[in-house]
C-alpha cells in the first residue's frame, strides 16, 4: 500500500463503506477486465485517448521505482461496451522498459492490452490496490475530460472508484490503472 496524502492512498481491499456494492466484484477480480466487459456486451471497443511520453505522478514513481516527474510511456484509453464507455484506463511503463520485454506495447493501437497481458504466462500480476479518485486527483479530471468528449455521456459523480497493479516481465515493471465510470454498473450479468 502507498502511503501518502490521505486522498493518494491505495488500499489493498476495497472498503465497503461508500463503495456501492455491485462494484466490489468489479474491484477485486484479477482476471482480464477486458474479458469480463466482453462477456457482457455484444460490441466492444478501445478508444485510444493518448499514447505518449509523459512525467509520471508521485504514487506511479513510488510503484514503478520511478523518480517524481520522470517520462514514461503512457497510454489512456476508454474502454466502451455495446457503446458506453465503462473503464478509463491509464497504463505506464518505464521508457528503459520499452524495448525488449514489453515491446508489445508499440504499435498496440486500439487492440486491447488485457489481451496481450492475460495470453502470455511469463507475465505476473502483482496484487490489485483500489482506492476513489476524485476532484483533487489528476485521473479523476482526465477521465471527466475523456467522458465529456463522447457522444451521449453522462457527467462523473463526485468521485470514481479505481484500481491498479503492475504487471511484471521478466522483472520489468507495466502499471495499469482502471477507473470504473458509471456505465458499468449498467452491464449484464
Amino acid at each position: 500500500m502507498h502511503t501518502g496524502p490521505r486522498h493518494e492512498t491505495w488500499l489493498a481491499h476495497p472498503p465497503r463503506v461508500l463503495l456501492p456494492p455491485a462494484l466490489l466484484p468489479w474491484l477485486k477480480d484479477a482476471g482480464s477486465l477486458t474479458a469480463r466487459i466482453r462477456a457482457r456486451c455484444t460490441r466492444f471497443e478501445v478508444r485510444v485517448l493518448c499514447q505518449r511520453l509523459a512525467r509520471v505522478r508521485r504514487d506511479e514513481a513510488w510503484l514503478l521505482g520511478l523518480r517524481v516527474g520522470e517520462l514514461a510511456w503512457l497510454r489512456e484509453v476508454l474502454l466502451v461496451a455495446d457503446g458506453r464507455p465503462v473503464v478509463f484506463a491509464r497504463s505506464l511503463l518505464p521508457r528503459r522498459n520499452l524495448r525488449g520485454a514489453w515491446n508489445l506495447f508499440h504499435g498496440i493501437g486500439a487492440r486491447p492490452l488485457g489481451a496481450a497481458l492475460f495470453s502470455d504466462p511469463a507475465i505476473a500480476r502483482l496484487p490489485l490496490a483500489c482506492r476513489r479518485l476524485d476532484g483533487r486527483d489528476a485521473r479523476y479530471h482526465r477521465a471527466a475530460a475523456a467522458l465529456a468528449r463522447q457522444s451521449r455521456a453522462p457527467a462523473l459523480p463526485r468521485a470514481l472508484w479505481a484500481r491498479r497493479s503492475v504487471f511484471l516481465l521478466r522483472g520489468r515493471a507495466l502499471m495499469v490503472s482502471e477507473a470504473f465510470l458509471p456505465a458499468i454498473l449498467e452491464l449484464r450479468k
